[in-house]
């Protein structure tokens, strides 16, 4: 599997198709979130940006290689282990470029309420917004792996319904993306700050049932 990951990861970085999500993530950011601003908020804006770039970059790795070279390493590998290197590289890229966001963000923002009147410790703020960050990015690594190949394989459909299903992701009561996020939210407006822990559990859980439906479809459709 650790040959899996780092061809997987070699793909990703030398197609460069990684440096649209990234950068439309770093725009996301920079036009939402002003040096200054009430910690916590911010924090939950980080975090509801990452979940679409997350299922981008499943698309991208999952559809990186050519239908030739993914079949030579679905023969030598398996195809499901070559599909799960390629879920796996989405999310630790994803996971990263949301980390390194969190910390950028809780260093640039003001660690107060949202009224400004209640002061807001930068730390556990912090960390409650990188759990949030993670549960965005592996809820956005589920929405990816359900809304491209082999469930969907046309663009045309499958694309629009990536969209949706991360708008849906975000925005939906009981979703553990919105479950997180609007924890921030809410904590900001008291000055608490909460842990998003059962967003976190309730996140891995669906990415891992996502991955294992993918990963098993793999197995059983060629390209």
């Amino acid at each position: 599997m650790t040959a899996l990951f780092s061809y997987q990861t070699a793909l990703l970085v030398r197609s460069q198709r990684w440096l649209p999500p990234f950068i439309l993530y770093a725009a996301f950011l920079g036009i939402g979130v002003q040096g200054g601003e009430p910690i916590l908020d911010s924090l939950g804006f980080t975090a509801a940006g990452l979940l679409p770039v997350a299922a981008w970059l499943v698309r991208i790795c999952v559809t990186n290689e050519p239908p030739a070279a993914r079949s030579c390493v679905s023969a030598a590998a398996g195809p499901g282990r070559a599909h799960l290197a390629a879920l796996l590289v989405a999310l630790t890229a994803a996971a990263l470029v949301g980390t390194v966001a969190t910390v950028v963000v809780t260093l640039i923002s003001d660690p107060v309420s949202a009224d400004h009147q209640t002061r807001v410790p930068p730390l556990p703020a912090g960390a409650a917004g990188l759990l949030a960050t993670l549960a965005c990015a592996l809820l956005g690594t589920a929405v990816g792996a359900l809304t491209t190949w082999p469930l969907l394989r046309s663009t045309g459909r499958a694309v629009p319904a990536m969209l949706l299903a991360a708008l849906l992701a975000v925005v939906v009561t009981g979703s553990p993306a919105q479950a997180a996020v609007s924890g921030l939210v809410t904590g900001s407006r008291s000055g608490a700050v909460p842990l998003p822990l059962l967003p976190l559990a309730a996140a891995a859980l669906l990415t891992a049932a996502a991955t294992a439906v993918a990963c098993a479809l793999t197995s059983r459709r060629s390209p």
